[in-house]
């Protein structure tokens, strides 16, 4: 029986090795999933803002138009600044 042991010791030391590995990979795989469904809530979430700060810009230079022409630049220049042009 002292030869199977180590035999055995190798077997059982296999067998966590493989069944952590598989149990990782689950858990990765839900992650990533979640990972995609956040990642396309944000984009909605995104979109959704940059469509709020359009009408926001349009009523504010729709008003007086001297006033407005005015705030178009200073946002055109904002926009620029950002973009580094």
């Amino acid at each position: 029986m002292v030869e199977i042991a180590p035999f055995l010791m190798v077997v059982i030391i296999v067998a966590i090795i493989a069944y952590s590995r598989t149990q990782r990979a689950k858990y990765r795989a839900g992650a990533v999933a979640r990972d995609d469904a956040e990642t396309d809530q944000l984009r909605g979430e995104l979109r959704q803002l940059k469509d709020r700060i359009a009408v926001l810009e349009r009523i504010v230079t729709d008003g007086d138009r001297n006033r407005g022409l005015a705030l178009e630049r200073e946002i055109d220049a904002l926009r620029d600044e950002r973009e580094g042009r």
